[in-house]
């Protein structure tokens, strides 16, 4: 049996304040308490020969490390939802494999989204200060240290490290701490481009399933599995390459809209609100996006929250984009929508990018221009399809040819072999010349090539 580095597993904030420093090369004996609850601010190992409860908000800092060993399961209970946050300057290692992946999930006999916190990783890249705190109701004392506008300047780097995220699934998370207003699945501020991140899926969360909150890291093989509201959401200035990605709507299930009129959207991407700063603060997100396969609800409208779910990539409130040789299908509204002045300019003038993909809509038109694009003059849903570049619009999800997309219980979205996805070509100039593989498919994956297997669980 392995043992602990560090401290014993009964972490208190009493008990590591009086650890020494000389503790942590002496290995502690394994403590049979696997709760985790208080604040962390020494090196500690989740070992996978036990299943840890983490017990309310747990926060790493101080500069240390949580390792947790592939294979390993971390719970939480819905009386004290779990939330793991990582703080500016301390990191987590969380390398999973296909065959151990790491899994933070419900503790409970029948699992519900809200029964875990969620994930929480803070750095110290750059954002643009849309947001001073972190969402999900945490301590102030940890919730508004990270990024650029918290962090002293001196400390500031793109290139910050928070650790490691690889072959991990986050399960049942987004507890709710007020009408509305839920934790995401996996929540990143300010998270610089030294972390890793690949082979990660977020599962039935209830509110977004990632959310990028400035900074600059770069990730791949990530997974949004029947989330309740946004799959991939972008805010505050966030800057990075995501390939590889796919997201998936469960026809029945989105979170409480409320009266708010939102809407639940496989990618919804912002720079500020224009209230806490105006719409072209700097710096402006900009996303590039390679090989996605988004997935809508398909065509259910029987279903309870129909009205509930929105467009395939909704781009807002002065972000910037590219997206290329990606799918789109079975989205409620138009695949494409594309609102504010600054956004619309930006596509406009080329800043902005959608080529090389295949888009599949409800709606009667593929692309939108939002009421409030008033002042770049002709830009209309015309406009953007005429600078969709070799993007192919399917009239049906059928004609997309993927093999069992709208399958929810066991989704597979490897284009069939007669399909466009194989046929039609990449582009990879640009923006996607570096830091980008080069496939000679459209999408997130193929039956030869399918990275889900072996870690991947569906039927949640």
């Amino acid at each position: 049996m392995k043992k602990l580095l560090g401290l014993s597993v009964l972490f208190t904030a009493t008990l590591l304040a009086s650890c020494s420093k000389e503790d942590d090369t002496k290995p502690t004996p394994v403590n049979v308490e696997t709760n985790i609850r208080g604040v962390i601010s020494k090196n500690i190992t989740l070992t996978k020969d036990k299943i840890w409860t983490l017990r309310g908000p747990v926060y790493v800092t101080a500069g240390a490390t949580i390792t947790i060993e592939a294979g390993t399961k971390i719970i939480s209970k819905k009386d004290s939802a779990g939330i793991l946050v990582i703080t500016p300057g301390s990191k987590i290692n969380a390398a999973g494999t296909a065959s151990a992946p790491i899994v933070f999930t419900s503790g409970e006999a029948a699992p519900a989204a809200g029964d875990f916190g969620g994930v929480v990783i803070s750095g110290k890249a750059t954002v643009n200060g849309n947001h001073k705190t972190m969402e999900g109701g945490l301590d102030p004392q940890y919730s508004a240290i990270w990024g650029a506008t918290e962090v002293t300047k001196s400390q500031t780097s793109d290139s910050d490290n928070s650790g490691v995220l690889q072959y991990v699934r986050i399960e049942y998370a987004g507890k709710a701490v007020a009408p509305e207003v839920e934790l995401n699945g996996l929540s990143l501020y300010g998270v610089g481009n030294g972390t890793t991140f690949d082979h990660i899926q977020i599962t039935r969360g209830l509110d977004d399933a990632f959310e990028f909150f400035g900074g600059t890291f770069n990730a791949k093989y990530l997974i949004a599995y029947g989330n309740g509201d946004d799959d991939f959401d972008f805010d505050d200035g966030f800057r990075g390459n995501l390939q590889y990605i796919i997201s998936i709507k469960d026809p029945n299930v989105t979170d409480a809209k409320g009266t708010t009129g939102d809407v639940s959207n496989n990618i919804e991407c912002d720079n500020t609100d224009g209230k806490t700063a105006p719409y072209a603060t700097t710096p402006v997100t900009k996303i590039n996006i390679a090989n996605a396969t988004l997935v809508g609800p398909g065509n259910t409208p029987n279903s309870p929250v129909w009205n509930n779910y929105g467009y395939g990539a909704r781009w807002r409130r002065g972000s910037t984009f590219n997206v290329a040789n990606s799918i789109i299908i079975g989205v409620k509204l138009n695949g494409v929508s594309i609102e504010s002045n600054e956004a619309a300019q930006s596509f406009n003038d080329g800043v902005s990018s959608f080529k090389n993909n295949i888009l599949n809509t409800l709606a009667s038109a593929p692309y939108r221009v939002g009421s409030d694009v008033t002042t770049v003059v002709g830009f209309n849903a015309a406009k953007v399809q005429e600078l969709a570049l070799t993007t192919s619009y399917a009239a049906t999800a059928d004609d997309v040819k993927l093999t069992d997309p709208f399958n929810f219980a066991k989704p597979n979205v490897a284009p069939k072999a007669d399909s466009q996805a194989l046929t039609m070509g990449t582009k990879f100039e640009g923006v996607f010349a570096t830091g980008f593989d080069k496939p000679a498919y459209v999408g997130a994956l193929t039956t030869a090539a399918d990275w889900t297997a072996g870690w991947a669980a569906w039927g949640k």
